[in-house]
């Protein structure tokens, strides 16, 4: 017997609204039900998601069309909130009381309890921060009380959005809620300074480089471009830096499990030899790729802790977000 077809799904609507209270309220809402909302900040309109939800920054990738899974910067509102996210060196401290809130963000290390998910850091032990000075940005991160992760609101490798319009134009259809605040003052993304040592230049942005030299007291540390294409994953947007990989080896596309392998499932078709499995667990046994994208980094490490001789992985589809979890995965196996 054919099985009926399975129930198409409603295009996402998207609604544009003028940035007033009441539009913050519903921002801050959606963001808390696992939604996206773009809004404005000084650099540009960015698309926001609930830093500590997987699920929803799973969600933001597949809306951008984003190759890969690159960190992304968290939003939060003042210099407080940023140190319940990471560790602040002395320089770190000097020029986040200098320019923040502005167009400046700082990758530091990694608090030991930061709430971010880990989807948001690439698996990475840093994070990228920012305190955004836009007022509407401020509103919002005010009335959500958590971080936003809010890369560019735009399709990847698209020109980056200054208005709603911009936004509407390529993500109409991908996110739920534009928050209209007019053109963005700055219209440059932020400048990016790792503070992992010598602080160093990433990305030369919406704050110049003397003013961060004429507060540090010395020039900031170049990083080095490499000669030849890496397969590192990026430190920060457009950046590349070594990427989390399981201490355990991994053997891609397994269609079936040999004795004291440990197994990454995806999707409801057994295996063979699953039965054998030193340890189990399922991406997502629905065979969604944003609950597989969002599970992949916590999954790996638990995997890697189970003490087996090697994690066989079952294949991926790769289409939408598959792709990016097949080369995070490429990345993992790679030999090291």
């Amino acid at each position: 017997m054919t099985a009926p077809p399975a129930p198409k799904t409603a295009p996402m609507t998207t609604r544009v609204t003028r940035a007033d209270g009441t539009a913050i309220r519903e921002a801050a809402q959606r963001l808390a039900e696992g939604h996206l909302v773009a809004f404005p900040t000084e650099t540009v309109y960015g698309l926001g998601a609930d830093a500590t939800n997987g699920e929803a920054i799973a969600r933001l990738y597949a809306a951008k069309g984003r190759p890969k899974f690159n960190p992304l910067i968290a939003h939060v509102a003042d210099l407080a909130a940023a140190r319940a996210l990471a560790r602040f060196s002395a320089a770190a401290d000097l020029l986040a009381k200098a320019f923040w809130p502005g167009p400046l963000t700082l990758v530091l290390p990694k608090a030991e309890d930061c709430p971010v998910a880990e989807l948001a850091t690439a698996g990475l032990d840093s994070i990228a921060v920012r305190v955004p000075r836009h007022d509407v940005a401020q509103k919002i991160l005010a009335a959500f009380k958590k971080p936003i992760v809010a890369p560019s609101a735009n399709r990847s490798g698209h020109v980056s959005p200054t208005t709603a319009a911009h936004v509407l134009t390529d993500l109409r259809g991908r996110v739920d809620l534009i928050v209209d605040g007019g053109a963005t003052s700055v219209g440059l993304e932020s400048t990016i300074v790792a503070c992992l040592g010598a602080p160093t230049l990433l990305r030369p942005g919406g704050l110049p480089r003397g003013d961060i030299e004429r507060v540090l007291g010395h020039p900031l540390a170049e990083r080095p471009q490499p000669s030849a294409p890496s397969d590192d994953a990026p430190l920060a947007p457009g950046m590349l830096a070594s990427h989390y990989a399981p201490r355990t080896r991994l053997r891609l596309d397994a269609e079936r499990i040999e004795a004291g392998e440990a197994l990454l499932a995806f999707g409801p078709r057994p295996v063979a030899g699953a039965e054998k499995a030193a340890m189990a667990l399922n991406l997502s046994a629905r065979g969604d790729l944003i609950e597989a994208a969002a599970n992949l980094f916590s999954q790996l490490r638990a995997l890697d802790a189970a003490g087996a001789a090697c994690i066989a992985v079952m294949p991926i589809p790769h289409e939408s977000l598959g792709e990016a979890i097949n080369d995070r995965l490429r990345r993992a196996a790679a030999p090291r």
